[in-house]
């Protein structure tokens, strides 16, 4: 019998590894050689580990399989839309066309985890943890990318800059290749976090706390602030249209806060719970981990409504979809969006076609 860590076998099962989150202090394993099979070290648990039920299990797999069907279709059509367009991009169509990329390769990894979550993970290490680079560097960038499109949205609109310029559009492609560098940089600590268990708990919670701030609240401050000041200016616009404007824009943010907050704010209560911060016991602990996965898979929904929702806002999205007679693919799941973008503001007349 010889001890190893938690992530150091090809055999183990990917409910460990998914719920690495949730149980990622140094924990020790046994493991039998001849069994090839995994059993807590009871000297080094807080409390009595309980995997996933089975029913459980069955949940986060249609949970995941309905998610990841919608978002890679719904993404490879924008994407596909956006790509075939004979018109010249602007910032934000370039910043939507990298976010269906990024929700769609995100969509895609879920499909390794139904498997993983049915089966256990056979692929071995190194895929194990370019999994987990893959599931995180999506994560923020598409995060980034809708920062990305709400500046753009607020220097158009409040400061009446020009979209099809070379220069901005240089600027823009410049922009997205640092992004998804930035991504792959705020995933590369995770990595650290999950499969190497000599970090100490200081470092762990360093870097989540620094993960949580400029993985997702530097950004909502940066797309709350765009967009209010948008709003702003909207306001000072008259006509029906304005106020079909604002309230894209209203449900873009709304979306975005309700679907990723609770998973960060429950990280948050996890971090300090870690750090024993907080007094708690082991139920407590259980109710946390469940928590943790239920608003995990809310913040997997994000990239799955994220092309339907641009759709529903882009009026030039739906008149290139109607052109290619593929509309009605996507008229069911629009139907409450149908709202048009396309006018002029005055008195700077700058036209705002895309959020």
């Amino acid at each position: 019998m010889v001890k190893i860590s938690l992530f150091s076998s090809t055999a183990m099962s990917f409910v460990y590894v998914f719920e690495d989150d949730f149980f990622w202090n140094n924990y020790s394993y046994d493991y039998n050689e001849s069994s090839k099979s995994f059993s807590p070290d009871p000297d080094t648990l807080k409390c009595e580990y309980e995997p996933l039920e089975p029913t459980a299990v069955v949940i986060l797999c249609v949970i995941f399989t309905v998610i990841s069907a919608l978002a890679i279709f719904g993404n490879l059509l924008v994407g596909w839309v956006i790509r075939t367009s004979q018109e010249i991009l602007a910032p934000s169509d370039v910043y939507l066309f990298h976010l269906t990329i990024a929700d769609g390769l995100l969509a895609l990894t879920l499909q390794f985890c139904v498997a993983a979550l049915t089966r256990g993970w056979l692929l071995g290490d190194f895929l194990c943890q370019l999994l987990h680079i893959v599931m995180d560097a999506n994560f923020y960038t598409s995060i980034i990318f809708l920062t990305c499109i709400s500046i753009d949205r607020y220097l158009v609109i409040v400061h009446a800059r020009e979209t099809l310029t070379s220069h901005q559009r240089m600027c823009s492609r410049i922009l997205c290749t640092v992004v998804w560098v930035l991504g792959c940089v705020l995933a590369l600590p995770t990595l650290s976090i999950r499969f190497d268990i000599s970090i100490s708990t200081a470092w762990r919670l360093a870097i989540q706390g620094f993960i949580r701030v400029f993985g997702f609240l530097v950004p909502a401050i940066v797309m709350i602030s765009c967009y209010s000041i948008t709003v702003s200016q909207l306001l000072l616009t008259h006509g029906f249209q304005k106020h079909r404007a604002m309230r894209v824009i209203i449900t873009i943010v709304v979306a975005f806060l309700l679907l990723w907050t609770p998973y960060q704010i429950t990280m948050v209560i996890d971090i300090l719970l870690r750090a024993d911060l907080v007094q708690h016991d082991c139920d407590t602990r259980r109710s946390l981990n469940t928590a943790l996965v239920a608003t995990h898979c809310l913040a997997l929904l994000h990239s799955c409504i994220n092309p339907f929702l641009y759709v529903a806002a882009e009026e030039k999205l739906r008149k290139k979809m109607k052109l290619l007679n593929i509309s009605h693919l996507t008229s069911d799941l629009t139907f409450t969006f149908h709202i048009s973008l396309s006018f002029k503001l005055t008195p700077k007349s700058v036209i705002f076609t895309t959020l």
